[in-house]
């Protein structure tokens, strides 16, 4: 596109706005740039050198990482007089463009090689121009979500949230309400009691030191605690929450350095049971690692569950040419297991419309055919530690040949050598006896059936388990829960098993999100071991990996992990209580617990807000929200609205994003924060990429927040600013003067993130040096940039500047596709135990029913915290979602060129089946009801209410009993609705109301009524659990 289209579209965009200065759209910080671009024009135009592409030349190029989506791709910029004009793809990274560049190319060759990139990411300059982009700090003036604002000076609000008070007198009904501030959370600084604090509290909690011993200590400090009732819970501190939407390496280390090193808070969070997080704690439990992929490149049979290659998952760029391209050129098949035909499904060889949530059903069933014909790979699945892996060329072995207890409520722990008389990690049967051995001792092969009684002890192998829960049912039983022929579960478990290891399974978000997430998981999962693809060419991928940004490698110049001088430390637990085993606290007292316990997961996203309402394990003094819109992402996250409004439950809520967004227009505080093509960031690729990718988010053009100072440094608003700005006002140590240690200072945040780029330039085998002309080109690409937004000059602080400008230029570090194999195998291997069954989760009993959780991969249906079944009768159709690929996540409502180029608003898609037996046709507006919805609507309040209705869409393309409707429309926030600022209105742009947003209609649970359905081994909220009504509107 254009310089001209580009300047049009903004001009267009802005047209009619109100020229508030505490918006993007009426600041002159867009207007001069606007102007500086036309300036330009003028010129080239007299020049005639409009015929020259001038963006194709090093000088005008900066390589960064998108964000519009979590794939985070690596991304060319182009800019011109400081305006970003057109963004392509990195030809550097195998991310974006296979096979991707040598590392060594030239600047100036790469800058005439564009890499792919998807339509969000090219949409992405409409994000960073969005006229509805924050610039100042905004404070509320109205009650909480009644949009009523005041722009303020950055420096008067850090003080006021650090130092509390009477914050809101002005406000009707908060007149004497006095707030706390950040000063007064941050109890505990001293280091030494910090510890000796968390050591005494684990004694209480651990009934070795008694409680009038404790109290003895502690008179007078009690008041140190955040719950004095329970010192476990932690330090007074954990009253500071963190909660993070989409929040990446580099910036997730320096928030977690800040709240968990500096600040003496446990509670940090990501947004991830949201998105999949029963797919890692999958994953996490069988492997030790969160998160494999197939090898695209070289599989003959892939099968796609929940998720697919041309639409999301990680993400079309890298995932859909290796699809196409293995279609058409290797002969590749395509399976999708799937309730709705998406865009992967409808160029597959096999679409299976499953019924949602019964994926370990059909994996089960799969897993029974494969094992009674004999399809699966005995050899590997027999060799039973590391040796006799080896012995039979493979890099990994399983924990299916090792026995396991059988008590009376099921399988439990492994068997120990010790226990009948014998040494070693664990013991076989091998020729129907006992044998013992080591992981990493001589070979051992074991017996896959094995049921039997060795000395008095019941026994069972882990195979054998496996393999009893697939036969639990009959074929034709797992296919009516699924809602498929026998034929074609017999039909992909003899596809899936025709082409040796070249074959692999992949899973998503579709199968997790639901109350049995972790179980479909894990019964996915295990069908790649029955062919033992894993490390294998074509087979299961762990991923080429990345250098390691945050140091402690061989070569790395900065373990930022110990670079924290004075490091306060931290302990209790999360507020959210993951991680943490119940009848290990001080809260334990018999079953149920008052809210659920989660000991195998993290970022437990739903459960932030309303534990925090319940002060269950404590209460908090302040939440502060990044990026994120919990209210509107969530499952049922209408339910926090009126938590979030209770300024005594949650007395200072902070927000830090770009917009005033559906949940941050509840807040007290919105900083603005920088866009993602103004900041840092380190973003990790995923294992599609199987070889080694570094990614470097970097400043390309100047932030259009203002500026500010802190530590005496001119700094433009952004989260690290305002972090930093914190960290001056309570002399928080890691900060300041000496911050990283003597003689590192930490005044602003290219102190943190260039030592991360310097770790990447020099882990292992360092990068050459940058030459004289890539200085210049470095140089002269940035000098739009001030002081304020990255300080350029400090790259050469460090004796290996040059090394750091070479990775910079190229935006990060790359290995060339050339290196992803070896042999028969992939060059990156998983090489470690793989466990079919989980020991960790059979030994574990649910805080809520006070039953063990299955260790092994089971099928249960959907029910709530009490394990009972969900009461939906009446409501007639499931309700899931997808999302499209023009949509991320919350922020490209604002792209206009996407819903120009493809839908302006989402609909209700539905079956002709439901559809004729409803009376509804295409085209009719219909309103989603549910049990726990049954009007049907979004209650924001603040007197506005919005029903959930939109167009119905009948299609044969989704299966009969099931209704879909995509993500990324229905924005009551973010720029579709009116505020007022400074007393004067803002209108909305009503193309970001359009469609709906299905959340609100989806269950609570019955039992803590505050909160959606969610997966309590793998922390996976509820989407695709709920039983909805269409009804005409």
């Amino acid at each position: 596109m254009s310089k001209k289209s580009i300047v049009d579209k903004i001009e267009i965009n802005r047209r009619g706005f109100l020229k508030s200065s505490a918006f993007l759209g009426g600041s002159a910080m867009l207007m001069s740039q606007l102007g500086c671009v036309q300036k330009k024009l003028d010129e080239m135009s007299k020049s005639g050198e409009l015929s020259k592409y001038v963006l194709a030349k090093p000088e005008h190029v900066i390589y960064s990482v998108c964000l519009q989506c979590h794939t985070a791709c690596n991304i060319k910029c182009k800019v011109d007089e400081g305006i970003l004009l057109k963004i392509d793809g990195n030809p550097y990274s195998a991310q974006n463009m296979f096979e991707n560049l040598p590392y060594n190319t030239p600047v100036d060759v790469a800058a005439r090689v564009d890499g792919k990139i998807c339509p969000k990411g090219q949409a992405g300059i409409q994000s960073l121009y969005d006229p509805y982009r924050i610039v100042k700090v905004l404070k509320r003036t109205g009650k909480r979500g009644e949009n009523k604002w005041k722009a303020i000076p950055f420096e008067q609000a850090v003080k006021e949230i650090v130092e509390g008070g009477y914050l809101f007198k002005d406000v009707p009904g908060e007149e004497n309400r006095k707030v706390k501030g950040l000063r007064d959370i941050f109890k505990v600084r001293d280091p030494k009691l910090m510890k000796q604090m968390a050591k005494d509290a684990k004694a209480l909690a651990e009934k070795k030191m008694s409680w009038s011993e404790f109290k003895s200590k502690y008179a007078g400090k009690m008041d140190l605690f955040a719950n004095p009732d329970h010192p476990d819970a932690g330090p007074y501190n954990n009253r500071f929450v963190f909660m993070a939407g989409r929040i990446e390496h580099g910036r997730k280390e320096f928030m977690k350095r800040f709240m968990k090193d500096c600040f003496g808070s446990v509670n940090f969070y990501e947004h991830t049971t949201i998105c999949e997080q029963s797919h890692h704690i999958g994953f996490h439990e069988m492997f030790g690692k969160h998160h494999l992929k197939p090898d695209l490149m070289n599989a003959k049979f892939v099968i796609y569950f929940g998720t697919g290659g041309f639409e999301a998952n990680f993400g079309p760029p890298p995932i859909s040419e290796k699809l196409t391209a293995g279609y058409t050129e290797r002969g590749m098949k395509i399976a999708v297991v799937d309730p709705r035909m998406s865009k992967t499904a409808a160029k597959a060889d096999y679409w299976v419309p499953i019924r949602p949530g019964t994926d370990a059903a059909f994996a089960l069933a799969m897993g029974r055919y494969i094992i009674e014909t004999n399809r699966y790979d005995k050899k590997y699945l027999s060799a039973a530690n590391y040796k006799a892996a080896y012995s039979i060329n493979e890099t990994t072995f399983t924990n299916a040949t090792h026995l396991v207890k059988i008590e009376k409520d099921g399988p439990a722990g492994m068997l120990k050598p010790s226990e009948i008389g014998l040494s070693g990690d664990f013991v076989v049967m091998k020729d129907g006896k006992p044998v013992a051995g080591k992981e990493k001792g001589d070979a051992v092969f074991g017996d896959l059936f094995v049921d039997t009684e060795i000395n008095g002890i019941r026994v069972k192998s882990g195979f054998q388990i496996y393999y009893e829960s697939t036969k639990s049912r009959t074929l034709k039983e797992w296919a009516n829960i699924c809602g498929v022929p026998v034929e074609q579960i017999i039909t992909l478990a003899r596809e899936f098993t025709s082409y040796g290891k070249k074959a692999a399974i992949d899973l998503y978000r579709g199968p997790v999100q639901h109350t049995n997430g972790y179980y479909n998981a894990t019964a996915i999962i295990a069908l790649n071991l029955l062919i033992g693809n894993v490390d294998w060419a074509g087979g299961l991928a762990v991923g080429g990996g990345h250098w390691h940004e945050y140091g402690g490698k061989k070569g790395n110049p900065y373990n930022m992990k110990k670079l924290v001088k004075g490091k306060l430390g931290h302990f209790g637990y999360p507020v959210t209580r993951e991680k943490t085993k119940y009848e290990k606290t001080t809260f334990f007292n018999g079953y149920p617990a008052k809210r659920p316990f989660y000991p195998f997961t993290g970022n437990v996203y739903q459960e932030i807000i309303p534990s925090a309402y319940e002060g269950y394990p404590y209460s908090i003094d302040c939440l502060m929200i990044h990026k994120g819109t919990p209210a509107f992402s969530a499952p049922a996250g209408h339910v926090f609205i009126e938590m979030l409004k209770d300024v005594d439950r949650i007395p200072l809520l902070i927000g830090s994003d770009i917009v005033i967004g559906e949940t941050t227009m509840y807040c007290d505080y919105i900083f603005p924060d920088k866009a993602i093509w103004e900041r840092w960031g380190f973003s990790h690729p995923t294992p599609d990429n199987t070889v080694k990718v570094s990614k470097v988010r970097q400043p390309v053009v100047e932030p259009m927040t203002d500026k500010t100072k802190v530590f005496g440094q001119e700094v433009h608003l952004g989260m690290e600013t305002l972090m930093y700005a914190i960290a001056e006002k309570l002399n928080l140590p890691g900060f300041g003067k000496d911050g990283f240690g003597p003689g590192m200072d930490n005044y602003r945040e290219e102190d943190f993130y260039l030592k991360l780029a310097e770790n990447l330039a020099m882990e292992g085998t360092p990068v050459p040096d940058a030459d004289s002309r890539e200085i210049d080109v470095f140089f002269k690409a940035r000098k739009h940039l001030s002081k304020a937004a990255f300080d350029v000059m400090k790259v050469k602080e460090s004796e290996n500047w040059k090394k750091i400008i070479y990775v910079l230029n190229r935006g990060g570090r790359f290995e060339h596709t050339s290196k992803a194999i070896k042999g028969d195998k992939l060059a990156h291997q998983f090489k470690k135990k793989i466990n079919i069954y989980m020991e960790k989760v059979a030994t574990t009993r649910d805080s809520m029913t006070g039953k063990r959780f299955y260790g092994y991969p089971v099928y249960v249906p959907a029910a709530d915290m009490f394990d009972r079944p969900l009461n939906q009768a009446g409501y007639d159709l499931q309700l899931i979602s997808y999302k499209e690929i023009t949509g991320g996540q919350s922020r490209t409502v604002g792209d206009y060129w996407m819903l120009d180029l493809y839908l302006d608003e989402n609909f209700i898609l539905m079956n002709s089946k439901d559809a004729d037996r409803l009376g509804l046709s295409d085209g009719d507006v219909a309103k989603l009801v549910s049990p726990t919805n049954p009007d049907g609507v979004w209650d924001l309040k603040n007197g506005m209410k919005i029903e959930m209705k939109g167009k119905v869409k009948v299609s044969e393309a989704i299966i009969p009993g099931t209704v879909a409707v995509s993500w990324h429309y229905g924005h009551w926030a973010y720029g579709s609705h009116d505020v007022i600022v400074d007393g004067k209105v803002v209108k909305g742009d009503k193309r970001r109301a359009t469609g709906l947003c299905p959340n609100a209609a989806m269950l609570v649970d019955p039992v803590l009524k505050n909160m959606c359905l969610t997966d309590k081994i793998g922390g996976s909220a509820s989407f695709y659990d709920t039983r909805v009504k269409v009804v005409k509107a």
